[in-house]
């Protein structure tokens, strides 16, 4: 070998992988052949592992937009408030106030089955008015509820296509919203009570069926069967869950117990009540597919106004809550006596009016002025929870006694249990 060659092969054996002329072989300095390196898999793991993971984060981040996009292009706003004139002061208590919210159940009678009042006019009507306040320290929260034979006089109001209805005395106080909608209604509250509204909520009745099928029903407990054949209505009695037009029957139905409003307005209190707790609980909240279908149904059902219209601005009126308790959440109707002119029609008591002043005020109401308290805390047709460490209670005086059954009593007048 020549000293060229030589020198040729020892520059080329300081290069990393070089192979020898002869063979094709790898050759290194021990003059042994070279072995090629293992793959390293775990990279190739981790790479798929790591693309994966991004593709499930990009899918939840789209069906998550795509369901908030969803549900807020169900809520269609109520611009009735715009109408309204005169209005009472509100109430200051700084930078976080009070709340007053009125909630109007918007009930059509037309199609068939939807008449179960005998009326002869068509249409919507409102048989359901219930005044939501919610404390400036949002530490109570009353849901009080007005009936609709109410005797008012009903104030002069604006209309959309810029006429007006006149005011008129001695009218019944669902007939504002016949005549005017939620405009007339909310014009009608708030020159009568003084109470400013905040905000207002209309519910379409006929699409209050699906919120209660999307969380599985609600409980109730009815105490003697509800055979309405006329109108396609029967509900067993006893404690039982109650489903889509169930449920819809049963907060609107009539004629049950006495036959009143006054009855179906504590139903529909018990009702709402039990839903509540129903949707705050476990059952609801920790089920996405429940909770996704809720909010499916209410923000079809559910017409708030602008300031309310839209899933993040209804989050945060549900916050509002999150410091009351369930025992805090107390509804009760107007007090209220029978109308001298008509038995059956009612007119409010000095009471409501001293109700609306401490609203207006932002003041508890004492509890001489909430006749037949509904609490969200207890579901109907159950027990209320016994409180551990309690002390025994002491054993019911005659007075105990006749309270309780002049409550039972009271119930089955409404249609409802003990």
């Amino acid at each position: 070998m020549t000293d060229a060659e030589s020198l040729s092969m020892r520059e080329a054996s300081r290069v990393p992988g070089a192979r020898a002329a002869r063979g094709g072989r790898s050759m290194d300095t021990s003059g042994g052949p070279k072995r090629r390196a293992p793959v390293r898999k775990r990279h190739t793991v981790a790479k798929v592992l790591t693309t994966t993971t991004l593709v499930m984060a990009l899918g939840v981040a789209m069906s998550v937009a795509y369901v908030y996009r969803h549900l807020n292009g169900n809520i269609v706003a109520d611009t009735s408030a715009e109408l309204l004139e005169d209005r009472p002061e509100a109430f200051d208590a700084g930078p976080t106030g009070p709340l007053n919210i009125l909630v109007m159940g918007s009930d059509s009678r037309d199609g068939k089955g939807n008449n179960i009042d005998g009326l002869t006019n068509s249409g919507a009507r409102s048989d359901t008015t219930i005044l939501l306040h919610i404390s400036a320290n949002r530490k109570r929260a009353y849901g009080i509820s007005i009936p609709r034979d109410s005797m008012v006089n009903r104030p002069e109001c604006k209309l959309r296509n810029g006429d007006r209805l006149s005011a008129v005395d001695y009218v019944q106080w669902n007939a504002a919203f016949a005549a005017g909608g939620p405009a007339c209604t909310m014009q009608q509250f708030e020159q009568i009570t003084q109470v400013r509204l905040q905000h207002h909520v209309v519910i379409d009745f006929n699409g209050f069926k699906d919120m209660v099928d999307a969380i599985d029903g609600v409980p109730v407990c009815v105490p003697e069967e509800i055979d309405d054949s006329a109108h396609n209505i029967f509900i067993p009695a006893g404690n039982q869950v109650l489903h889509g037009k169930a449920a819809l029957d049963y907060v609107r139905v009539r004629y049950v117990g006495d036959g009143s409003d006054i009855g179906r307005v504590k139903r529909q209190q018990t009702f709402v009540a039990s839903m509540a707790q129903k949707i705050i609980s476990a059952d609801t909240l920790a089920r996405p597919d429940r909770l996704v279908s809720f909010l499916n149904a209410a923000t079809k059902s559910l017409h708030p106004d602008k300031g309310l219209a839209s899933i993040s601005k209804l989050a945060g009126l549900g916050l509002q809550f999150k410091d009351i308790g369930l025992n805090k959440i107390q509804f009760f109707t107007i007090p209220w006596g029978t109308d001298p002119n008509n038995s059956n029609r009612i007119v409010w008591t000095p009471e409501a009016q001293e109700i609306w002043r401490l609203i207006a005020q932002d003041k508890a109401i004492p509890s001489r002025l909430k006749e037949g308290v509904i609490k969200a805390d207890t579901a109907p047709g159950s027990d209320a929870p016994a409180t551990e460490g309690e002390p025994p209670q002491a054993a019911p005086t005659p007075a105990d006694e006749a309270a309780a059954e002049e409550a039972a009593e009271e119930a089955e007048r409404n249609g409802l249990c003990a």
